[in-house]
């Protein structure tokens, strides 16, 4: 197995001042319907659906890309940055990719893989000594008194990539688990080593491997890519990431020259019965804070055309306009399922999984499309932000999908399901 990318080549070439990603780069304009397999009639069915549902208030606005063996079937924008109406969405619009932060994380651990600096049986705490001795919570009772047990054996890094691991997020759940990830503000912690100090604190949720729960991992994740790289997480993936890939939108805070770029997140106000804007979290350095917590979970700012740039790598199998960033063996582990049958993702994201659904290395995969009601080609693979942002490619058909929204919360009574609305439309669109 050849596992010799240069990374540190990467790194030098970011030192010596190598120029910038052209403008002009991919993707400059839309090829169009025809040229990328589609027809008309269904890209602008496609178009009519998401311009509908920014008119029907669903969000206040929406960027849309469709890529097919590397052609742009369409690339559009609609509404409004802000509720206010006041600074229109365009294709250049920033937004809280939450989650889809995770995918990023990932492609760095595949990177130090690569240089052979971790494998995927490695226990966890060969990298964090902290992780050596972690409780496992067995049982609590109505009073929330916890029964802890030892660990049977170390998680290892498989286990963290891919959920099982054990750990908790705090995202929900009222478990003791999530509650003390809540209490102890795991997830505003002032940097990486607090959080580490934070995590080594409290139980897991299960053993080792016996359970798919969504999880601060990726957090961990971030966490040890400084400890191998001896680089700041945000640092290493400017270095390695977004220069060699021209992703000059991507970063961990917003500059103030971008300010008006910057999409605000919003939610249905059901007595007003309108959008209203949420209001900044106070808990925690806010995204303007170029000091905030470099969240491998979920921190980074984006814009779609960055995005795209970055899946367009994914589909090409770890390359983009001759620069590659992962071998191919990398991105095929990526986005293969890694999870056994019985703890295939039971619990999903606050309720339970799908059938046909798995995980790879920070991304969901839809190994069986017929049992999971889809109509895309088998080991799409997929994830969201939490303010509604998504993206999937279908390895099968070369297709990728990328929405860009920043709604969070309550939702327009009847409000469509624009994850699903697109993607029927896009597979009845494909020419044979």
């Amino acid at each position: 197995m050849n596992r010799t990318i240069p990374l540190l080549s990467l790194i030098l070439l970011a030192w010596s001042g190598s120029p910038a990603i052209a403008a002009d780069s991919w993707p400059v304009q839309e090829d169009g319907a025809e040229a990328a397999g589609f027809t008309e009639a269904g890209i602008a069915s496609l178009d009519a659906a998401m311009n509908e549902i920014v008119s029907n208030q669903d969000v206040a606005g929406m960027v849309w890309m469709l890529v097919k063996d590397g052609k742009v079937a369409t690339f559009e924008a609609a509404g409004f940055n802000r509720v206010d109406g006041q600074v229109p969405m365009t294709e250049e619009s920033l937004f809280r990719i939450y989650s889809m932060t995770k995918p990023v994380t990932g492609v760095a651990m595949m990177m130090l893989w690569e240089q052979g600096l971790w494998e995927f049986d490695d226990p966890i705490s060969k990298f964090i000594p902290e992780f050596a001795n972690l409780k496992v919570m067995a049982s609590y009772d109505a009073a929330r008194n916890v029964v802890l047990e030892d660990l049977e054996r170390q998680p290892t890094m498989r286990e963290l990539l891919n959920h099982t691991a054990g750990f908790g997020y705090g995202l929900f759940g009222d478990d003791p688990v999530n509650t003390a990830f809540r209490d102890q503000e795991v997830l505003s912690s002032a940097n990486l080593d607090e959080l580490i100090d934070k995590v080594a604190a409290i139980p897991l949720m299960a053993q080792p491997g016996e359970q798919w729960y969504y999880s601060v991992g990726v957090d961990v994740q971030g966490y040890i890519v400084e400890q191998l790289s001896g680089m700041k997480f945000g640092e290493f993936l400017r270095q390695n990431l977004y220069e060699p890939l021209g992703m000059g939108d991507t970063r961990f805070y917003v500059l103030p020259e971008d300010e008006q770029r910057f999409a605000e997140v919003h939610y249905w106000d059901a007595e007003r019965n309108r959008l209203a804007q949420q209001l900044e979290r106070t808990d925690r350095p806010g995204y303007r804070n170029a000091d905030r917590l470099e969240s491998g979970g979920g921190g980074l700012v984006s814009s779609t055309r960055d995005y795209a740039r970055f899946l367009q790598m994914l589909v090409n199998r770890g390359e983009l306009d001759g620069v590659r960033i992962l071998s191919p063996e990398s991105v095929g582990i990526m986005r293969t399922n890694s999870l056994t049958g019985e703890e295939s993702m039971q619990y999903g994201i606050g309720g339970p999984g799908q059938p046909g659904e798995g995980f790879g290395v920070d991304f969901a995969i839809t190994y069986d499309p017929q049992a999971a009601d889809s109509p895309q080609g088998p080991g799409t693979y997929y994830w969201a932000g939490a303010a509604g942002t998504s993206f999937w490619i279908d390895p099968v058909n070369d297709i990728f999908w990328l929405s860009m929204i920043q709604a969070q919360g309550p939702r327009r009574p009847s409000a469509a399901n624009m994850g699903v609305i697109a993607r029927d439309i896009i597979y009845e669109s494909l020419k044979d």
